[in-house]
C-alpha cells in the first residue's frame, strides 16, 4: 500500500448526478459496515471528518437537461475539493465516500490543487467520459472523468481549471458499458482502457500490472472505485448495475495488486445504494475492497 499510514474519511452524500435515489445514503452504509474498524485492524490511523453538505433534488434546480443539477453538484464538489486539499496537505490519505461518481470532480480538483494534475485508476463498469453534448441522459455522474480531463467545460470556483488529471496517466479497468461519445474520446485522447473482455482473455494480474504501469510516474495516483465494477450478483446495491462484472475474488485481487504497487495516495468509493441493496451486502463489499486496496491480506 501507500506509505501513508494516516487515513482521513470524508463523506459526500450526493445523489444529484443520477436519476435513481439512494446513493446519498452510501457513506452511511459504508461506515455502518465497519469501515473505520476494518482499516484500524490493518494498523492504519483513521480520522473520520464527517460529511460535506449536499443539496437534494427536491430543492436543487435542474437548469440544463444536458447536465442536470450541475450548479448544485459543482457547489458540493467545491466543498469536497477544499476538504480533500486540506487532508492531503496534512499528509493524510484522503478516503472519500460517495454518493454518486460526480463527486470525483471535487476529489480530483482538490488533489490537483496540492500536487498538480495526477494519475487515476478508474475502476468502474462505466468510463464516465460523456460530455453534455454526448450524454444520452444528462446525468452528471456519467461525466466526471471527462470533466477532470478538461473536456466538459466545467469549473469549480476557487480551484484551477481542469485538466485535473494527466491523460497519459489514466487507466480505466473493468469497463463494459461505453456510449458512442465515450468511445470517440477514448480514441482521441488515446486513453488506456482495460475492458472485461481484456480481463477475461489476459487475466487480472496482467491487466492490473499494465494499468499500474500507466499511472506510475504521475505526480500522485488516485484510485476511484465504483462498486458497480463488480457483478450485480455480489454487488446488488448499485445505481447502474451491468451484468458480467468482476467476481468477488477478481475484485479483491485487483485491489491487492494495487496495494502491492505502493503508489496510491488517495481513494474514493462510490455508487453504493442501500435502497437497492440486500442487508448492506454491497456496503460490506465496499469496505472489504477498500481494505484490500490499503493493505489487507489473506496471510
Amino acid at each position: 500500500m501507500s506509505t501513508l499510514k494516516d487515513v482521513a474519511i470524508l463523506g459526500a452524500a450526493l445523489d444529484l448526478g443520477t436519476t435513481r435515489r439512494g446513493v446519498d445514503m452510501g457513506p452511511s452504509a459504508i461506515r455502518y459496515a465497519g469501515l473505520a474498524e476494518h482499516l484500524e485492524s490493518l494498523g492504519l490511523n483513521v480520522d473520520d471528518c464527517g460529511n460535506v453538505l449536499a443539496e437534494i433534488p427536491e430543492v436543487a434546480s435542474v437548469r440544463d437537461e444536458r447536465a442536470r443539477y450541475l450548479p448544485a453538484i459543482l457547489a458540493t464538489c467545491k466543498q469536497i475539493a477544499t476538504r480533500v486539499a486540506e487532508i492531503a496537505r496534512q499528509g493524510q490519505l484522503p478516503l472519500v465516500l460517495g454518493g454518486d461518481h460526480s463527486i470525483a470532480m471535487g476529489t480530483l480538483a482538490g488533489l490537483a490543487s496540492v500536487h498538480g494534475p495526477g494519475g487515476v485508476l478508474w475502476v468502474d463498469a462505466h468510463a464516465d467520459l460523456n460530455r453534455p453534448s454526448t450524454s444520452p441522459t444528462g446525468n452528471v455522474h456519467g461525466m466526471p472523468l471527462a470533466a477532470a480531463l478538461g473536456e466538459c467545460g466545467f469549473t469549480i470556483e476557487d480551484f484551477d481549471e481542469p485538466p485535473w488529471v494527466d491523460p497519459k496517466h489514466v487507466a480505466l479497468v473493468g469497463i463494459r458499458s461505453l456510449d458512442p461519445g465515450e468511445k470517440e474520446l477514448v480514441r482521441r485522447l488515446d486513453l488506456a482502457v482495460f475492458t472485461m473482455a481484456d480481463i477475461d482473455r489476459r487475466g487480472m494480474p496482467e491487466v492490473m500490472d499494465e494499468a499500474i504501469g500507466v499511472v506510475k510516474g504521475a505526480n500522485h495516483v488516485h484510485l476511484s472505485l465504483d462498486v458497480d465494477v463488480c457483478d450485480p450478483e455480489i454487488a446488488p446495491g448499485v445505481g447502474t448495475p451491468v451484468r458480467g462484472g468482476l467476481s468477488y475474488r477478481e475484485g479483491h485481487l485487483a485491489m491487492e495488486i494495487v496495494a502491492e504497487a505502493e503508489l496510491v495516495t488517495s481513494v474514493e468509493v462510490v455508487e453504493v445504494n442501500p435502497i437497492l441493496d440486500h442487508a448492506d451486502e454491497t456496503g460490506a463489499l465496499a469496505v472489504e475492497l477498500v481494505g484490500s486496496a490499503l493493505g489487507a491480506r489473506i496471510l
